[in-house]
């Protein structure tokens, strides 16, 4: 199984790497550049904790709570594999969703309604982690996690684009930011490395898009008050 980092600074490790022509690797900044991820992501869920609590935002509680499962699950890997202070960020990243979780039952506003959609993107999600947990070829487990993150973000994508008014982006900025932080700490930048990490600033970048600019409610032609009451009404 490959080694794992949590979401926003997830890195695969393979025995087998390439190196310079010298023999040496090396990496774009300091890997200490890695405290500063880990503040980040914790200013990042901090703000979404507080707004979950005060009723502004309502997490979807399938990709949170699927987030909070693969960061815990990978920093076991990395205990197992003695990682080091890598393994703090996986965490931080693996806890940090749990909360966003209990901060929702703590707020009955706090509670966004969980759908077919939601529910089957839940399964096929826990399929993935299930398969990458199993699977003894590497390239194939790294397909299984990603493919497994991509499809737990998808009901809060729906959500960000149906009813943005009930997000906050700070913490998909931050998630962009530590995965950009994640990639130029590489030193060897390749598929493996790289695959997770750009995935998730991806998928970070465009929930925070849709979060700020509203896109979604206004090619619909829908106003925020409408979509916010309606909303209200299906929690």
């Amino acid at each position: 199984m490959p080694e794992v980092t949590g979401r926003g600074a997830l890195t695969f490790v393979f025995t087998t790497a390439e190196t310079l022509a010298n023999g040496q690797t090396c990496e774009v900044i300091d890997p200490r550049f890695i405290y500063l991820a880990l503040l980040l992501a914790a200013v990042g869920v901090y703000g979404y904790v507080r707004d979950t609590l005060r009723g502004v935002t309502s997490p979807n509680r399938v990709t949170w709570s699927l987030w909070g499962l693969e960061g815990v699950l990978g920093f076991g890997v990395e205990i197992q594999q003695h990682v080091g202070l890598a393994s703090l960020m996986t965490l931080m990243l693996g806890l940090g969703p749990c909360v966003v979780v209990l901060a929702s039952f703590r707020n009955p506003h706090s509670v966004w309604k969980i759908g077919v959609f939601d529910t089957v993107c839940g399964v096929i999600s826990l399929a993935g982690l299930a398969l990458w947990a199993v699977v003894h070829q590497p390239t194939l487990a790294l397909i299984s996690f990603v493919a497994a993150d991509q499809v737990a973000a998808l009901p809060t994508l729906r959500k960000s684009w149906l009813a943005p008014s009930t997000e906050s982006p700070r913490v998909f900025i931050m998630g962009t930011l530590n995965c950009g932080i994640t990639l130029l700490t590489l030193k060897i930048f390749t598929t493996p490395g790289a695959l997770f990490p750009g995935c998730v600033a991806v998928t970070d970048l465009i929930l925070a898009l849709l979060i700020v600019t509203r896109v979604g409610p206004r090619v619909r032609g829908d106003s925020i008050v409408t979509w916010r009451a309606m909303t209200s009404g299906s929690q």
